[in-house]
């Protein structure tokens, strides 16, 4: 298998952003705008971008396998897991499923909730045709149960920010959640939010995972740093 060649300002950067690695998994930092899997748009995806990475830094003349046991939305950013081994996506896709890999995420919302802390808990139906989420009543055909838990962090001049846990995996479950309390997030504007970011992306944040190792058994925590882009926020400020 032949990979493609990456510049050395690509290569360099993906280094960088390397979070966590080991045997079987690799953790990396998604930015705005990158794809974790191909789709129609026909973009180079992460996940294509990473075994390239391999290739070349390994010198691997053969096939790199990288599976994707979840997935992140496009215009978020923050941790994608990706898997080295056979054995490790098959343990990690059956963990994301059952819930025991904890996934706390970063907010920047347009309006701060009434309460400082809560769960949210709402029937969710996917419009595949437009890509987007909708909130039901109980008992639609096809609605999914959505929970998360949030808490305020703090605020800038303009913006507030949440921690968000999810407790659940539906499709933009977050986005279409805050939303309905009223607190669209940053630059969303397919879920409320009054003008787009200058990146294109929406200020959502996949900042922790937490999970036992399914081959090592180790307990692995993994923090991806806040884009720069989200003025006055820093690593000081988190919890």
């Amino acid at each position: 298998m032949i990979y493609r060649k990456l510049t050395r300002e690509e290569y360099t950067d993906l280094e960088s952003r390397i979070l966590y690695e080991d045997n079987h998994i690799l953790a990396i930092g998604k930015r705005p705008g990158e794809i974790t899997q191909g789709d129609k748009t026909g973009d180079e995806c992460l996940t294509d971008t990473m075994k390239a990475f391999i290739a070349q830094r390994d010198a691997k003349p053969g096939r790199v396998f990288m599976g994707l046991p979840h997935r992140l939305d496009r215009p978020c950013s923050g941790i994608v897991l990706l898997a080295k081994t056979s054995k490790a996506l098959e343990r990690l896709s059956a963990m994301f499923r059952e819930g025991n890999i904890h996934k706390t995420y970063l907010a920047l919302c347009c309006s701060r909730p009434e309460t400082a802390a809560g769960t949210l808990t709402d029937w969710l139906v996917r419009k595949e045709a437009m890509n987007k989420s909708f909130i039901v009543p109980p008992g639609t055909p096809g609605a999914k149960e959505a929970r998360l838990e949030y808490k305020y962090i703090l605020s800038t001049d303009r913006y507030h920010l949440l921690e968000v846990r999810l407790l659940t995996g539906r499709h933009h479950q977050i986005r279409c959640q805050l939303s309905h309390i009223g607190c669209p997030i940053k630059g969303d504007l397919k879920y409320g939010a009054p003008r787009s970011n200058p990146d294109g992306g929406v200020c959502l944040h996949a900042w922790r995972v937490s999970f036992i190792h399914p081959v090592s058994k180790k307990e692995i925590s993994v923090t991806a740093p806040v884009p720069a882009s989200w003025k006055g926020i820093s690593a000081d400020s988190l919890p």
